[in-house]
């Protein structure tokens, strides 16, 4: 029996990796801003949601802008974001994705997820998993991206379970610090070194062992 009652994952990284398709949208954009975009920038915003993302890039450019214009370059970015991600099919899920969601319903426990992508739901349709989840966070509803708790704290109690009862699985050192921030037990997936703040750190899903936890 697992001590655990629910178990609340992030999106992108964990169960997919859209992050080749974001990496391309901002880079786009960025580029038309005159912003130098690579690789290295693109870790900076992992685990950031889109107008923190734009912040960041800007940050980098030689003009200012109103808030009007920024959030007509975050729909241009999501614009061409949605273009791109109309392409993913089952076949995106990452290794031991599904196996890992199948073993939580096995044992009894409540599935949440955790994206602040605002195109979460599309993307669960597309890799044909949405009905997996027994809630989804509505990005759009939250007001406070990660690191800050908001998002997990409102899948516990959409999910009716105490936040000391779920385990939050991320792969990006804010969402692993919003995990923590919840009072929720953390499990990273990536490099120990990187999300030292995890209670525990496996390489992907293939490795989810709920025993272990």
């Amino acid at each position: 029996m697992s001590r655990f009652k629910a178990v609340i994952f992030d999106l992108d990284g964990v169960i997919t990796d859209t992050a080749r398709y974001h990496y391309l949208a901002w880079k786009r954009l960025a580029e038309t801003q005159g912003v130098h975009f690579d690789e290295a920038f693109n870790e900076h915003l992992k685990g950031i949601d889109r107008m923190g993302s734009l912040e960041l890039i800007l940050a980098s450019s030689q003009r200012s802008y109103s808030q009007e214009e920024k959030l007509a370059l975050a729909d241009e970015k999501n614009e061409h974001y949605k273009e791109l991600i109309v392409t993913m099919s089952p076949g995106d899920l990452l290794p031991g994705a599904v196996r890992a969601l199948d073993t939580c319903r096995t044992a009894g426990l409540k599935i949440g997820l955790a994206s602040v992508s605002r195109n979460a739901f599309t993307v669960l349709d597309r890799l044909g998993i949405r009905g997996k989840f027994d809630y989804v966070v509505d990005a759009a509803t939250i007001a406070k991206g990660k690191p800050d708790p908001e998002i997990f704290l409102k899948a516990a109690r959409e999910l009716d379970v105490p936040p000391a009862e779920c385990l939050g699985v991320e792969d990006a050192v804010a969402g692993v610090a919003a995990i923590k921030s919840a009072g929720m037990w953390a499990l990273g997936i990536g490099d120990p070194q990187t999300l030292e703040q995890a209670d525990a750190v496996i390489p992907g899903l293939a490795q989810f062992d709920l025993a272990s936890y």
